[in-house]
């Protein structure tokens, strides 16, 4: 792989592909943990591990797993990787592990990981699922941290669990709220697209002005 295709991977993965705001993947998660910055870290770097792992894993067996059992042998290999994640967790960062809870066993069937898969680790070599793997992984770790700054910022006026904004300020309860986060991840998948949008005309007259100029 040469560097230009491995920034390309890295590109979809955190913006014209990305798994949240671009293919509205990984919904239930990305609305559940984003309370706080530290939750959707914890999320994120566990997502890009299983997601690395996974994809590793199922592109040396993509020749070996019958097409007939390929989804049920995908969730058996990703399961195996969150079940290692969930007990590091446990063991090294219990306090994200007990506030993250369900949402870490649920990371077997993220319609992110099951995607990356099916879509391009079972049909690509190993290095490119990998690095794959980690730029929608990245990708998905930045929404998140995204909406969770927002959220936490002006839902509690704190990041990180300090405070920010001091006393002045009036925090936004709602957006620590299930609605609030419907909400802020709508407002912020629009400003995504305008940006996309935006960025596909100016790719498209800059196309029109060279064929003009090689005419």
């Amino acid at each position: 792989m040469n560097g230009k295709k491995i920034l390309s991977q890295f590109k979809e993965g955190l913006l014209t592909n990305n798994p949240v705001f671009v293919q509205l993947l990984g919904m239930c998660s990305a609305l559940a943990i984003t309370t706080t910055v530290i939750n959707a870290l914890g999320m994120g770097l566990s997502v890009t591990a299983v997601l690395i792992c996974s994809n590793v894993i199922i592109s040396l067996l993509r020749k070996i797993i019958p097409k007939q059992i390929r989804i049920a042998s995908y969730i058996v290999i990703i399961s195996g990787f969150v079940t290692v994640v969930e007990m590091l967790l446990k063991a090294f960062a219990p306090a994200i592990s007990k506030s993250l809870g369900l949402f870490i066993p649920l990371i077997v069937v993220n319609c992110i990981i099951l995607a990356r898969a099916e879509a391009y680790a079972s049909r690509h070599s190993v290095l490119p699922s990998a690095i794959d793997g980690l730029a929608m992984g990245v990708g998905y770790t930045v929404a998140v941290v995204v909406l969770a700054f927002v959220r936490e910022l002006f839902g509690s006026g704190t990041i990180l669990g300090i405070t920010v904004l001091g006393d002045w300020y009036k925090p936004v309860g709602m957006l620590i709220n299930p609605a609030g986060a419907f909400i802020t991840l709508g407002c912020i998948i629009a400003a995504v697209q305008k940006f996309l949008m935006k960025k596909q005309d100016r790719d498209f007259k800059k196309e029109g002005n060279e064929g003009k100029v090689n005419g």
